[in-house]
């Protein structure tokens, strides 16, 4: 999966393999051009046709689950805002000092949530990993402890119906971005692309290099696309935290 975490990898590769499986079908068929090629000139047509009829068919529903999944990572950034900003409100119907230590901590959570959402594969992720759970940990104390105390139960069930919100929210951000479109997925549809390309090169009268050069142009361009969308964590095509970085601005 590494290789689709780099669009432009994915691209250079793609481009240069569907390339060469382009010539290799043109020099296939040139080596068989004496064998009444021109006879199924019209079958192989209509094979050609509904082979690249296919591909451009997976490409697009590959497509459309790398928006799908992109759309799911905006709409979870939404509603971790929504839930940190619910939760920032009723720490202020906690008694003092509770109330003070839960939005000191959740200011200091959604820092660190803005940065998981700008880290990329790194060293730094693994750091904000690590310091998201600490701070989850003492939110959940903070609210949990005013049960003990004898706090109001109303107040209580706010407080901590309103953090297993925001404790929640983050989980389910967090499986968005590793819910990714399948290897095996990538691997049929790249197989489908090579093949495509074979029957290109094979069915050409003439060795033209431009012409080979125009379908796996296209294809690793769809391709480059798909991988940019796909990858949370690199490329240009991101989910940017919008509202956190909205909502801290407010606090």
């Amino acid at each position: 999966m590494e290789l689709l975490d780099q669009p432009l990898l994915v691209f250079v590769a793609t481009f240069v393999v569907l390339w060469l499986a382009a010539w290799l079908g043109a020099l296939w068929g040139r080596r068989r051009r004496g064998r009444s090629v021109e006879d199924v000139r019209g079958d192989f047509n209509i094979v050609e046709t509904a082979a690249l009829g296919l591909l451009g068919l997976v490409i697009g529903f590959t497509f459309s689950m790398a928006m799908s999944r992109y759309d799911q990572r905006k709409n979870y950034e939404e509603e971790e805002a929504n839930a940190i900003g619910t939760e920032y409100l009723r720490a202020d119907l906690l008694p003092e000092p509770d109330g003070a230590r839960v939005r000191e901590l959740l200011r200091r959570y959604l820092d660190l949530r803005i940065q998981n959402y700008m880290a990329g594969n790194d060293d730094s992720l693994r750091r904000i990993d690590a310091d998201t759970i600490r701070v989850q940990n003492e939110l959940w104390a903070a609210v949990s402890g005013l049960a003990k105390a004898e706090q109001p139960m109303s107040v209580v069930m706010l407080a901590t119906g309103g953090m297993n919100d925001v404790l929640n929210s983050q989980g389910y951000a967090q499986a968005a971005w590793r819910n990714r479109i399948p290897l095996e997925a990538w691997l049929l549809l790249f197989a489908i692309a090579l093949c495509c390309n074979v029957l290109l090169g094979y069915g050409v009268r003439r060795l033209e290099p431009r012409l080979f050069m125009v379908l796996p142009l296209v294809v690793a361009i769809a391709f480059f696309l798909i991988a940019e969308i796909d990858s949370p964590r690199s490329g240009l095509i991101r989910v940017r935290p919008q509202n956190l970085e909205t909502l801290r601005h407010s606090r």
